[in-house]
């Protein structure tokens, strides 16, 4: 294949990638329900607190995406060095591919592609150490606060108590020992006969100490304490009485169905909201606001990092010759 055909069908794939991005984000925002009750619910309240409220809002997205970037920089520092910039440059890149993708797996793409080609495989398998640290993080705190959920809104006899209570460490315990011994995966994928030719490429399972782990696990755990601020901020703006504990143990709950549920960003706001309003109906009945503020986050975090990330589609080279 000749540069010049390279050329074209790489300018191909990136017109590609931002139709698709553009017509799922028109889509979604021309038929969201909830933005149009946040809107509504805004105008009802003080013009200044809500000013302030939402700035702080979209300056924690940015943190929360900066922190990302760090993140992926980090994990991918074992196989080529990047720049900061360039890692944020993936990060939203990643964004805009995750939004039309199921379960956000177009991701890995927008952000590997920043890497030399013969870095990408190992690359996407070191975003899936990250990935699954953020989902034990999720799981560790969803069990512990279910376990909270259970204990305050439902009447259950001690024998049951006590058996959710030790179901909750035990699955917390597992995640966690799993996790720190994540080259446990390596062995596993090498005696599976069809993935031993890609051995080379899990081989960066084992790579990871239990101290970088830790150091992973920390930056996830930065990340949910900024999205967690968040959405502290504006249920709190909409909805001042709700309890800030409960609110935050409810939140958990949120995070922990959210990653375990197949999902489309795109698609599921719906079943976001609706998750959401379920849990939180057991200390509010303010259903609207609840889900008025889920589609507000939605947006922040997700769809305007998209728009943002469309320009960094432009750089991708997907027929790069680059050697390291």
């Amino acid at each position: 294949m000749n540069s010049r055909t390279k050329k074209i069908i790489s300018i191909c794939i990136k017109v590609a990638i931002l139709g698709l991005a553009s017509w799922y984000i028109y889509n979604r925002l021309s038929n969201n329900s909830g933005l149009s009750d946040f809107r509504m619910l805004l105008k009802k309240l003080d013009p200044e607190s809500v000013w302030i409220v939402m700035s702080s809002i979209f300056l924690l997205m940015l943190l929360n995406w900066f922190l990302e970037a760090l993140k992926w920089k980090f994990l991918v520092q074992k196989i080529e060095l990047i720049s900061t910039w360039k890692a944020v440059e993936s990060v939203f890149c990643g964004l805009t591919w995750a939004v039309f993708t199921p379960n956000r797996i177009g991701e890995y793409g927008g952000r590997v592609f920043f890497l030399s080609p013969n870095k990408r495989i190992k690359g996407a398998v070191a975003m899936t150490v990250g990935a699954f640290g953020q989902l034990v993080l999720f799981n560790v705190l969803g069990a512990l606060a279910l376990r909270w959920f259970v204990f305050r809104f439902m009447d259950l006899n001690p024998l049951m108590n006590l058996s959710i209570s030790i179901l909750a460490i035990v699955f917390s315990g597992f995640f966690l020992l799993f996790y720190f011994n994540i080259h446990w995966i390596n062995g596993l994928l090498s005696k599976i006969k069809f993935m031993k030719p890609y051995k080379r490429f899990f081989i960066i399972f084992s790579k990871f100490k239990v101290s970088e782990l830790l150091q992973i696990l920390m930056y996830n755990l930065s990340r949910t304490l900024v999205f967690s601020t968040q959405y502290f901020l504006i249920i709190h703006l909409l909805i001042p009485e709700i309890d800030p504990f409960d609110m935050l143990l409810i939140l958990f709950i949120f995070y922990f169905i959210q990653s375990s549920m197949p999902s489309l960003d795109l698609l599921d706001i719906g079943l976001r909201a609706t998750t959401a309003a379920y849990f939180f109906s057991f200390v509010t009945d303010q259903e609207i606001a609840v889900m008025a503020a889920v589609a507000s986050i939605w947006l922040i975090n997700l769809i305007i990092p998209a728009i943002l990330g469309s320009v960094f589609v432009l750089k991708l080279n997907f027929f790069g010759s680059r050697r390291n």
